[in-house]
């Protein structure tokens, strides 16, 4: 390998790393992808919402994947909780924006290895390795492997996880905060149909969640305490199926599991600044929240979108210090926008204190009520269009 100079280097193959190099090459840039190969099979899904169908169209991968995706047609929120004010039944139905369905949900393994493919077909060069240093520099930034391979660029995309080095080697500082909860995620199959309803039941440790996927499959994420939630995913399948369906009020019949379960701790986290010394940040580099209302990787992939119209935009220096403002400026306010909102509807599902939880069923009752205020909510839900 040379160490020829590229205008962009991408550090991660997640989702938005991958979608991020695509539209990058898109605007004739010479790309790098450094990353080592996929992780073991991801069984868990991912609900692309409004501006994030538009993104993956421009990847040229949609055609792909649509007829392996469910459409997510409405959004009910059912306050769960056994508390003494008790929020409203609240639905979102996409026809009222006048929308077939506000997304899709997809498998994360059949993403990934849609756009795997894409990347391979566009031409972009690919490092099979971990970025074990990155050296920024005044005119660009050295990427080396543990192997000694030396790759350099004049931006880089660091879109290698919530702990990147990359966002180190920036210096970009982060905030962390961490939440008394854990995600249970499943896969199961039922015996009603969903008919494209994605349901949020609230509860007091959080939101237990069933998520559509073709057919009469669904998925779920069951938002519980650490402890609570190791205890479940160590249920053996019957059993555990049983607790979903008690937990679904058998809104979608007898559920049976299928596959593997797995636990994942609910943390947040948010860069301070979103670039700095040729680096962007992408994805959970940039900032993670809980899985609520579906924002995550929608999140991660206009992240991708913004770094890619910087490439654009900056041709002569996509790294330099006005594509490094411009990138900052286009993905703070959506981002510090969403990590407060997600965080702080989390926090109103956990708290005791009356008059919060009060508020709580107040705005969501307006929400019911105010149709100009509800088609609000849902245009904002599903972020502008790209």
């Amino acid at each position: 390998m040379t160490e020829q100079l590229r205008d962009v280097a991408v550090v991660g193959a997640g989702p938005a790393g991958l979608v991020a190099a695509l539209l990058a090459r898109a605007h004739g840039a010479s790309v790098v992808l450094v990353a080592p190969k996929a992780p073991p099979r991801d069984e868990r899904t991912v609900a692309m919402l409004g501006a994030s169908v538009e993104i993956l169209e421009q990847t040229g991968i949609w055609p792909a994947i649509a007829g392996k995706a469910a459409p997510l047609r409405t959004m009910r929120i059912v306050d769960g909780t056994r508390r003494l004010i008790r929020a409203p039944l609240v639905e979102f139905h996409a026809r009222e924006v006048g929308l077939d369905a506000f997304g899709y949900n997809i498998p994360n393994a059949i993403l990934v290895e849609a756009l795997d493919a894409a990347v391979e077909q566009a031409g972009i060069e690919r490092i099979t390795a971990f970025a074990s240093d990155i050296q920024p520099g005044d005119d660009a930034v050295t990427i080396v492997t543990p192997d000694q391979c030396s790759v350099r660029a004049r931006l880089v995309g660091a879109a290698d996880g919530r702990r990147s080095r990359a966002r180190d080697a920036a210096g970009l500082a982060v905030r962390s905060w961490s939440y008394p909860q854990a995600a249970l995620v499943a896969n199961i199959s039922h015996s009603l149909p969903h008919d494209d309803v994605s349901t949020e039941f609230h509860t007091e440790t959080g939101p237990f969640t069933i998520v559509p996927m073709p057919g009469l499959h669904s998925a779920i994420v069951c938002v519980e305490s650490p402890a609570e939630a190791e205890r479940l995913s160590k249920l053996d399948d019957d059993q555990l199926a049983a607790e979903f369906e008690r937990r679904a009020h058998s809104i979608i019949g007898k559920i049976i599991l299928r596959g593997p379960r797995q636990v994942f701790p609910l943390s947040g986290q948010t860069a301070r600044h979103f670039a700095a010394r040729r680096i962007a940040l992408i994805g959970e580099a940039a900032h993670v929240f809980p899985p609520i209302g579906a924002q995550g990787l929608n999140l991660g992939l206009r992240d991708a979108a913004a770094f890619a119209a910087v490439v654009g935009d900056h041709r002569a220096d996509p790294g330099g210090a006005d594509a490094m403002a411009a990138y900052d400026r286009a993905r703070a306010g959506d981002i510090l926008s969403r990590t407060t909102a997600v965080d702080a509807l989390n926090r109103t599902l956990l708290t005791d204190f009356l008059p919060v939880q009060a508020l709580r069923g107040i705005g969501l009752y307006a929400i019911d009520r105010l149709p100009v205020l509800k088609r609000a909510i849902m245009r904002q839900g599903l972020a502008p269009r790209v």
